[in-house]
């Protein structure tokens, strides 16, 4: 046979592009409409619906950068369309291929039921079926005109990430909104011919299988009347039906698609405008639910449910009913899809505390999840934290975009650094807005990694971030891939469901144990560093107004514990943890309100605190200490002097000075408080920096070294930080000044001041203070640079195989060499409040109160020592998407901690981070809860969410060993339970001597709930 492959290919692309496709709509009468263009934000529909329109043609300019413009469209069903289905049909100017990011609308009844939104790829809205002749159509339809902001490819940066600099210009052009016909057979076999048309192109050049179908689709094409093609429309479905009904082969993979509508909370537009996303994706989702029962559509995101349920409410409604149906599946437990590495532990407890309760308070539905595809990484902590939520499956798409190397699974168990499992599943598909395409199943069969063990993946299915979810279209696709040769076989069910075939499938599945690190994305440890610092300082905030109501509720009569104020104050910090806020990668508006909103959850949270305090009665000054470690530093009284003090952990002091150790000396450029000496050099680096008490130099080379690169990665520029940075760079090594600036027995400092670059400025204070060997560096910074990336680098001389990072409840070691391509490719990690260099004997940690990104490297000096430097990232300076991400002002320490255990840098990064406070207050209680016991750490201590009464303990074991002792309480003990995350029960806790009795495994987190007598 001769090949007629080429011609036959040209000629269904042809037809069906230029024919069948334009054929859907047999006939359309355009909508009568009128436009008002809303001034500033949004407004409510009442507002909209009783404004002055204006008419308003086809082909006219519409929407300024995040503008809104109401249209109105009134219209008739023609009477000979009696009996048909029919279809508003509307094109607001669509540009681009992708749904999301641009236009979009949401159609209104003229009572004010939202309908269905308008999508690029999902235009319609259903009038009636069958339509009855002289029906009339009267719509308000709210548009939103946001600006494509990855238009150009990220080629360059755009003014069109905030309203503050975006202008007036109109974005689209309106161009067609209709009533029409819909032509369901030549819809059909519109699907039809794509289905076999893209699996035909799938199949191998020698597979028999593609040769069949090209020749049923060229004997269907010769049915296809071109002047008619709605009338013979059936006979080429006719013909085409025994391609389609071909079964799969009994061996093919299948693969579980769920409805999904991956939406931002944040990213390319603001907050405001994603509450509006999805109440436009979810009345798309519930009129799909109507029209498919065996539609399936998994949400997550509670703080997105709660967005429609307080903003449109009949929306909300219609969730509920297709919940009920058991066509919505809430999924994932957690407020926001938030970051996987930055958050601190305590506040990814509280995301799914604060998600799962919303799901069963509002559906009666514990979720078994966790659904995050889309965060830039996974920290190693999670296994444990979501096991003891309720979770028993996780899933996540993103390691697959690594840069370096394949992640060699699928489907597996992942094992975290307490030596919890949790079942995982990364969708092969490598898309989180699937569609069915012939190219995607392909894909995901080529893709999967567990052939010959397992044989299902799941594949989320639909558009999202604004384009409306899952189309029919999709629908359509799936139920023609059921069971069709040559393909993967597709099932639309829940998640749980997939979770607990490919698991009873699989229970053997390989084990992957530690962080799940993204090859990519690094940058987004450091980018928007206010953000990061807002994000840092609300969570220690939160803890430590938590502790000090708690304290307040038990001691001060007439106290009342402030449940919906922290309820609220929490729910902003978790939202804003979201995977494209915290981390930095969404446009200048975004970011300028997550910083107001800092400042404000800094403000209640310090009235709550000093509320909570002076509750406790008024008296002398007192020191309160939030942090769960014994304390014995300087503070600042209210006038500034400096006081040597001792205060118990979670406890109270006097403001009365204690006798330190040795008093502060200052000679030169040199300070010494007896435990190191420091010296600083002419041009402001730490020449020498000698532990005292270990008689040893600790620094290899100059310390606090401050390096600029140049840093233009190769794309995603706020999300980005390449390899090739590190070849081009300069020194900061011109101080313009370096100045003794406080000479006190207890507190020595010296400030050093540079400016570079493009006017920027970096003044340092450099402090020691007596009594401890911390080294604390407060810096001030004045940044003016473009694609530049600023680091500190301590040279220390420790020959150390592997650093350790904080991360939640506890920390990673990470190797320093780079032996194999996994290694190298983890030139820059994330960690929390301390990274710890040791060799056998002895350690040195760097602190800090709010960066996150960080490297570690080791070399090997000409006299044979080796030479361990941990550079911490400071700021950026990238211009897309926003152009001005991180000018301007920046404050913030770190702190060099010689001779550090991995115990002290747990101690002194909660120091750091959690300031002793001083306030007027009586004398002081008891502690609400004492720990004893080496590497015992409380988290959190406030009292149970129920408003029982009960105290909640959330504690750990920091050190990565076991650990044994007990926890004492400051008020009467009348029974002590371990629950899991959500406070509920799990078993009773054993009572000694009036206190709880702990024994802990390397990083276990417990839980207890306390009863008062």
């Amino acid at each position: 046979m001769h090949d007629e492959s080429r011609r036959i290919e040209e000629r269904v692309q042809r037809l069906h592009d230029q024919r069948i496709k334009t054929a859907v709509y047999a006939a359309t009468v355009p909508f009568e409409v009128e436009a008002w263009q809303a001034p500033g934000e949004p407004v409510p529909f009442e507002e909209a619906a009783a404004a002055s329109y204006e008419p308003f043609a086809m082909g006219t300019p519409w929407g300024p950068p995040w503008g809104t413009t109401w249209f109105r469209m009134r219209g008739q069903v023609p009477a000979e369309w009696e009996g048909k289905r029919v279809e508003a049909v509307i094109d607001l100017g669509f540009v681009g291929d992708w749904p999301g990011n641009q236009a979009e609308a949401l159609v209104h009844l003229t009572d004010g039921t939202p309908l269905k939104a308008v999508n690029p790829l999902n235009q319609y809205v259903a009038i009636a079926n069958p339509a009855q002749g002289g029906e009339t159509v009267d719509y308000l339809v709210e548009a939103a005109s946001n600006p494509d902001i990855l238009a150009d490819n990220f080629s360059r940066p755009t003014p069109l990430g905030d309203k503050l600099t975006a202008g007036d210009k109109p974005l689209y052009t309106f161009r067609s909104a209709d009533i029409a016909v819909l032509d369901e057979e030549v819809w059909h076999l519109d699907l039809d011919v794509q289905v076999l048309r893209e699996l035909m192109l799938e199949l191998g050049e020698h597979d028999p299988r593609r040769h069949e179908i090209a020749h049923a689709l060229d004997r269907a094409m010769d049915r296809l009347d071109l002047d008619d093609v709605s009338g013979s429309a059936a006979a080429v479905r006719e013909a085409l039906k025994p391609a389609l009904s071909r079964p799969a082969h009994a061996s093919a993979h299948t693969i579980s698609g769920v409805g999904h509508a991956h939406i931002d909370s944040a990213w390319l537009w603001p907050i405001r405008e994603t509450k509006r996303k999805t109440s436009r994706t979810f009345s798309n989702v519930t009129s799909l639910a109507d029209e498919y029962d065996d539609f399936i559509f998994a949400c997550s995101q509670a703080q997105q449910y709660e967005w429609v349920r307080d903003h449109y409410p009949k929306v909300w409604a219609r969730i509920q009913e297709s919940v009920k149906n058991g066509q919505w599946a809430p999924v994932g437990g957690m407020w926001v899809e938030s970051d996987g590495n930055l958050p601190g532990g305590e506040a990814v407890a509280r995301q799914f505390v604060h998600g799962k309760r919303f799901f069963m308070d509002h559906f009666g539905i514990e979720t078994k999840g966790v659904w995050l595809p889309d965060s830039f990484g996974y920290n190693a902590a999670y296994p444990q934290i979501a096991k003891l939520a309720g979770n028993e499956w996780f899933l996540t798409q993103k390691i697959s975009w690594n840069q370096t190397n394949r992640f060699p699974h699928h489907t597996f168990w992942w094992e975290g650094i307490d030596g919890t499992r949790i079942f995982t599943h990364f969708p092969p598909v490598d898309t989180y807005n699937a569609r069915f395409s012939g190219e995607e199943m392909s894909r995901a069969v080529r893709n999967y990694s567990e052939k010959g063990g397992a044989s299902r993946s799941l594949a989320p299915f639909g558009w999202g971030d604004g384009g409306g979810g899952p189309t029919r279209e999709i629908m359509e696709r799936a139920r023609r891939l059921a069971d069709l040769e040559g393909s993967a076989k597709v099932v639309v069910e829940h998640p749980d469901e997939f979770f607990a075939k490919a698991r009873e499938e699989y229970p053997d599945a390989p084990v992957w144990v530690g962080e799940l690190y993204l090859e990519l994305h690094r940058a987004t440890y450091t980018s928007q560093a206010r953000t990061k610092q807002g994000n840092r300082r609300s969570e220690h905030l939160l803890r430590e107004a938590e502790l000090w109501a708690t304290t307040a509720a038990l001691h001060a009569p007439g106290y009342s514990y402030p449940y919906e104020k922290l309820d609220r104050l929490w729910k902003t910090a978790l939202l804003h943890q979201f995977h494209d806020i915290l981390p930095g990668s969404s446009i200048a508006w975004v970011h300028r309100e997550a910083e107001a909103e800092y400042a404000r959850v800094a403000r209640e949270l310090h009235a709550l605190t000093s509320e909570a305090v002076a509750a406790l009665g008024a008296g002398a000054p007192r020191v309160f200490n939030t942090s769960p470690y014994d304390r014995a530093e300087v503070v600042r009284s209210a006038d500034g002097t400096p006081v040597y003090v001792e205060v118990r952990a979670s406890g109270s002091a006097p403001l009365a000075d204690a006798a330190p150790p040795q008093p502060v000396t200052v000679d030169g450029r040199v300070l010494d408080n007896g435990l190191v000496r420091v010296e600083v050099a002419e041009n402001g680096t730490l020449s020498s920096v000698r532990d005292l008490r270990a008689g040893r130099e600790v620094l290899a080379e100059p310390g606090n070294l401050l390096r600029l690169h140049t840093d233009l990665p190769n794309y995603w520029d706020a999300w980005d930080i390449d390899k090739h940075y590190k070849n081009r760079y300069t020194d900061l090594l011109d101080a313009s000044s370096v100045t003794v600036v406080e000479q006190d027995p207890l507190v020595g400092a010296i400030r050093v001041e540079r400016s570079f670059g493009k006017g920027s400025t970096i003044t340092q204070t450099i402090s020691v203070r007596a009594g401890s060997p911390r080294i604390d560096i407060e810096t001030d910074i004045d940044w003016h640079e473009t694609e530049k990336i600023l680091k500190a680098a301590f040279p220390v001389d420790i020959r150390a195989p592997h650093s350790s990072a904080e991360i939640q409840f506890g920390h990673i070691q990470r190797p320093t060499h780079t032996n194999t391509s996994w290694e190298s490719a983890r030139f820059e990690v994330s960690g929390h409040r301390w990274v710890h260099l040791a060799e056998p004997g002895y350690g040195v940690a760097v602190i800090n109160d709010s960066t996150y990104g960080h490297d570690v490297s080791r070399t090997v000096r000409e006299d044979g020592g080796t030479t361990t430097t941990v550079r911490l990232s400071l700021v950026r300076a990238p211009r897309i998407p926003d152009p001005e991400a991180d000018q301007g002002r920046h404050r913030f320490t770190y702190a060099l901690l010689p001779g550090a255990t991995v115990e002290d840098a747990v101690a002194e990064g909660y120091a750091l981070n959690l300031p002793l406070r001083v306030a007027d207050a009586a004398g002081a209680p008891e502690p609400v809860v004492s720990a004893e016991g080496e590497g015992i750490t409380v988290e959190a201590v406030k009292l149970a969410d129920d408003a029982s009464g009960d105290v909640v303990v959330r504690l750990y074991e920091s050190r990565g060993g076991r650990a044994t002792g007990t926890l004492r309480t400051g008020f009467p003990l009348a029974g002590a339970q371990i629950t899991d995350l959500l406070e509920r029960p799990l078993e009773d806790a054993e009572i000694t001597d009036g206190a709880v009795a702990l024994t802990l495994r390397p990083f276990q987190i417990l839980t207890l709930r306390l009863r008062r007598s």
